[in-house]
């Protein structure tokens, strides 16, 4: 009789394709660059993706020239008649400070993409310090300012907007998917807001 063979990873990852897409979206973002295995099966098996997840009042977005893909929550009409389904995704309610930087870091990648060809947006924690730190009020105490801006750099990287590079820590990776969430009319209403609130701390009269 042939003796067992061990099983092969790939052919073992071939047969749990779906269950693997759909395990990593329910846990956040599947980037094409970090996973191109699971990426390939997404885009494969794109059809059987969204009729599960469409059970589960979610709905897929794919970016694939991106290369990121996330669930979201799906409308719901109100006077369908049917009763709605509970949230499986929350929304969260950012701090001031974290959306001011998630701003910024936009406009920083809206800037990078029209002025280089490079797609990767790399940062250094120094230059992320000083554009957020030139929006915030002036303190006494800069190591407490820097400790706060730090705690703002680690939540935007906690929700998938950025993340450290491996062999150096101090730079940073400005991920795609903020262009996702962030869009240009929020950009706009964003720049207005801050015009208003940098013209306040500088004790100038804001327009009516």
């Amino acid at each position: 009789m042939p003796e067992n063979l061990p099983e092969d990873p790939f052919e073992s990852e071939q047969n749990n394709a779906l269950s693997l897409v759909l395990i990593q979206l329910m846990k956040g973002v599947l980037y094409a660059g970090d996973q191109p295995k699971l990426w390939h099966h997404l885009l494969n098996l794109q059809a059987q993706v969204r009729d599960y997840i469409g059970v589960l009042g979610l709905t897929l977005s794919l970016h694939e020239d991106e290369g990121f893909a996330w669930l979201q929550s799906q409308q719901q009409e109100l006077d369908s008649g049917k009763t709605p389904l509970p949230k499986l995704i929350n929304k969260r309610q950012l701090s001031y400070p974290v959306s001011l930087l998630l701003a910024l870091l936009r406009k920083k990648l809206a800037e990078h993409d029209s002025q280089s060809s490079e797609s990767r947006l790399i940062m250094t924690r120094d230059s992320i310090v000083e554009i957020m730190r030139t929006f915030l009020p002036d303190s006494s105490n800069e190591a407490r300012i820097v400790d706060q801006i730090d705690s703002h750099i680690n939540k935007v990287i906690e929700l998938g907007f950025a993340r450290r590079l491996k062999d150096d820590k101090q730079k940073i990776e400005i991920r795609r998917i903020i262009s996702a969430f962030i869009n240009a009319q929020w950009l706009s209403e964003f720049d207005q807001r801050m015009q208003e609130y940098t013209q306040y701390i500088a004790g100038e009269p804001t327009q009516p």
